[in-house]
């Protein structure tokens, strides 16, 4: 079984700043993290790989330094990552992005399953999985909570989905795109052994060249999503009454109120 794990660096959301000129990221100088619903992503890739074979490949988008989300993965055990950088993937939006890494899925080739977390924390679109699955002509199933059966030769899967009314139940064809959420399984730590492979491992770095992208659909040229402002609302003013008295005087004279103001008929 080939799995394919799409993760992101992202920034530790305790020091997120916005530039007010550009309106995009500080990301210079601020601790970065790997994206927590993408470390779900890893452990269940393992989880299956463990019981069906084969091979779990992870992929990220990113600057240089967006190896280190890369030794994580290595260090945990993923046979195989890939980092995909080059200036020409500034400025991409999640189309652009989903776009990068379905090419880098298919210089992969031959994918069972690929898994995301279900959004990333710094954008919060959940838009980067499901565009994926569109460009790959892939069935997606996101919010997976659990995957109840997998049947490689039938290429059948079966997952839960977590809702908010409850849960689904849903099967689908291989190869397909799945997004978990936390509830899927508990990431493993790294051992000391994955942590001494990682550090000196070569990893590889692809360039948009060596995916095949169209320089027309990545980058600034391939978003079509533009970040006209950023700001943070004006606080809001409250004011309150407090009744005093009886109960028996105060609860007529709050219901009374609350009908006035339309809270209550």
């Amino acid at each position: 079984m080939k799995i394919a794990v799409c993760i992101k660096q992202v920034p530790d959301t305790t020091d997120v700043k916005i530039d007010p000129k550009t309106n995009t990221l500080i990301r210079e100088g601020v601790t970065s993290i790997c994206n927590p619903f993408d470390e779900y992503a890893i452990e269940e890739a393992l989880l299956l790989r463990e019981k069906h074979g084969g091979e779990v490949h992870v992929i990220t988008m990113g600057p240089p330094q967006a190896i280190e989300v890369l030794k994580n993965a290595l260090a945990v055990g993923a046979d195989r990552v890939y980092l995909v950088s080059d200036k020409a993937f500034a400025g991409s939006d999640t189309l652009a992005t989903a776009y990068a890494l379905s090419k880098t899925i298919q210089k992969i080739g031959e994918v069972d399953l690929v898994i995301c977390g279900k959004q990333a924390i710094d954008g919060d679109t959940a838009q980067v999985g499901p565009g994926v699955a569109t460009r790959l002509g892939i069935p997606q199933l996101t919010y997976v909570s659990k995957i109840r059966e997998i049947n490689l030769e039938k290429k059948k899967i079966i997952v839960e989905r977590l809702l908010e009314h409850g849960r689904e139940v849903v099967e689908s064809s291989l190869p397909a795109l799945l997004t978990v959420v936390k509830d899927i399984n508990e990431p493993r730590l790294p051992s000391l052994l994955g942590i001494k492979k990682a550090a000196k491992a070569q990893i590889p770095t692809l360039t948009a060249k060596d995916i095949g992208a169209d320089e027309n659909r990545i980058g600034l040229k391939g978003s079509p999503t533009w970040v006209v402002k950023v700001f943070s609302p004006e606080a809001r003013g409250g004011s309150g009454e407090m009744l005093k008295g009886e109960l028996t005087e105060i609860v007529p004279l709050l219901v009374n109120k609350l009908m006035d103001t339309k809270f209550i008929k």
